[in-house]
């Protein structure tokens, strides 16, 4: 008896440990927006609206842009779009994210590259207006940038 008791005790202490534990556990850190969009103007390869999504890991974030008014001039393989974004830092600086991430586009299709990876801080505020995304497929580099700010703001990490 005496050890039933002993081991019901441990078992409630265990499980008070484990709720505490889920109730101090740190909030997962997120980025705000989660998406914006932006007008994008990529010389000879065309120009439009675009949509940039951000996720956050700690210092780790990444980015996605899509697009459906920028099309793949050729069919592409997956992962075969070296892609580098650069987003201007608010209070000087930029910030790069960079990958080779890319799902399979035929000629036509919209494009999509992503997730690209880099490195945040907490408090950073990140927007696409005075960047450049450069995209290179098979030796050519396609440069977009932003003609006006994105919308509804900058990304601000956590």
């Amino acid at each position: 008896m005496k050890g039933m008791r002993i081991a019901s005790g441990a078992a409630l202490t265990i499980g008070a440990l484990a709720v505490t534990g889920v109730l101090l556990a740190p909030a997962a850190l997120a980025v705000t927006p989660g998406s914006a969009t932006l007008t994008a103007d990529c010389s000879g390869f065309g120009g439009g609206e675009a949509t940039l999504t951000a996720t956050q890991d700690g210092t780790a974030a990444t980015m996605t842009l899509t697009s459906t008014e920028i099309t793949a001039p050729i069919g592409l393989g997956a992962d075969s779009v070296a892609s580098t974004l650069t987003l201007v830092k608010g209070g000087g600086g930029s910030t790069v994210f960079s990958g080779r991430e890319n799902p399979a586009m035929a000629a036509g299709d919209p494009v999509t590259v992503g997730p690209l990876s880099g490195t945040v801080a907490s408090g950073d505020s990140l927007e696409a207006y005075g960047g450049s995304l450069r995209m290179t497929v098979f030796g050519i580099t396609i440069t977009c940038k932003a003609t006006g700010p994105q919308s509804p703001g900058p990304f601000v990490f956590d």
